[in-house]
């Protein structure tokens, strides 16, 4: 049951980032979105009423009034398409950035875990030498006259031997 129900903690941490990325999106890329998408209905609503002015005014003569209506809907069209253009554009340029941001996220980490474990290895590499170091210095200070003395004093070291 615990592997399904998540912490209070993580539920708090994730709490602040949805709200932050939520404060973060709503500052800086709905606005204009929404912006810019309500500027081209004004433009588009713009020209549709005059084109439904120009129907009304030119409806006795038949061969005006279809021009007029092909070039509305040509403007309309040149309209939605450039209203699709922007927010498909600013749409992938966040994505893009995002994309970038979260590959720079991803190449610090790397770095700082590849100098943690230099560190951390370096520490080990240090700690074995000064117990080395320890070891022959007691092997050289106590005269021994067999192989199995040698040998046994070595494990004794060996055993109490702390390592940390």
């Amino acid at each position: 049951m615990d592997l399904v129900t998540p912490a209070l903690g993580l539920l708090f941490w994730q709490t602040v980032i949805f709200l932050t990325t939520l404060f973060i999106l709503a500052k800086f890329a709905w606005k204009p979105i929404v912006k810019a998408l309500q500027e081209r209905e004004h433009v588009i609503t713009d020209a549709l009423g005059a084109a439904e002015k120009a129907k009304e005014e030119m409806k006795n003569l038949q061969a005006t009034n279809e021009k007029m209506l092909q070039e509305g809907r040509a403007e309309r069209e040149k309209m939605m398409k450039d209203a699709q253009v922007t927010a498909n554009g600013i749409v992938s340029e966040a994505k893009e950035k995002a994309t970038e941001e979260a590959n720079r996220i991803v190449h610090n980490a790397k770095a700082l875990i590849e100098t943690e474990k230099n560190a951390a290895l370096a520490e080990v590499r240090n700690t074995a030498a000064s117990l080395s170091l320890q070891i022959a210095e007691k092997l050289l200070k106590k005269n021994l006259s067999g192989d199995e003395s040698q040998k046994a004093l070595v494990n004794e070291y060996i055993k109490e031997a702390k390592l940390n």
